[in-house]
């Protein structure tokens, strides 16, 4: 079932969520609802808070990033792998110098801009079968990884940008949160004026 993203502006994704356990009612199923919601979206990656709940979930597939030619094989087979849910995830290393890179969010439509981050992370977390796992990412699947880390943690790629790229794209965020825009998928505003 394709679910409504929760748009910029809605406290859920500013709250740093909670871990779940493995008898969280309907797991399996919220994680396809996620899934499906994510591709109607046309998405790579989509947060639990993105949805409206504030739990440490987040679900990826970065398979359509690997159709990029200027990417190495070794980047482009790392990203058609990066199927994946992650439950309760720790990121417990980020290392290398920052590079820069144009990010774009469901929650956040119309807005991309360029966000710095370290090239290499690994990370603990949980499998849909609730087996824990430690990995080592790199490059653009990092990436995906740490934006969708970001939302459980209650940060958006917004809060990353300069103060002057913040005033430059404030009345778009005023936009986005009152729903004046048009976009291609179920959105849930916060601050959208009732119809009478």
């Amino acid at each position: 079932m394709i679910l409504p993203v929760v748009a910029y502006g809605d406290p859920v994704l500013k709250k740093k969520a909670k871990d779940i356990s493995k008898e969280y009612p309907k797991l399996n199923v919220l994680i396809e609802n996620m899934f499906e919601t994510m591709y109607g979206a046309f998405g790579v990656g989509l947060a639990a808070p993105q949805i409206g709940l504030p739990i440490r979930l987040f679900v990826i597939d970065a398979a359509s990033f690997a159709e990029d030619e200027d990417l190495s094989l070794e980047d482009q087979e790392q990203l058609k792998k990066l199927k994946k849910a992650f439950i309760n995830p720790k990121i417990t290393s980020e290392i290398g110098d920052e590079w820069a890179f144009n990010e774009g969010c469901l929650s956040i439509p119309e807005v991309r801009e360029d966000v710095f981050r370290k090239p290499e992370i690994t990370i603990e977390y949980y499998d849909q079968d609730f087996k824990k796992h430690t990995e080592t990412y790199d490059g653009l699947a990092a990436r995906v990884i740490q934006h969708e880390y970001d939302h459980i943690e209650g940060i958006l790629f917004t809060d990353k940008l300069s103060t002057l790229k913040k005033r430059l794209i404030k009345s778009k965020l005023q936009k986005i949160s009152k729903g004046e825009i048009r976009v291609d998928y179920r959105m849930r505003f916060p601050n959208a004026k009732k119809a009478r």
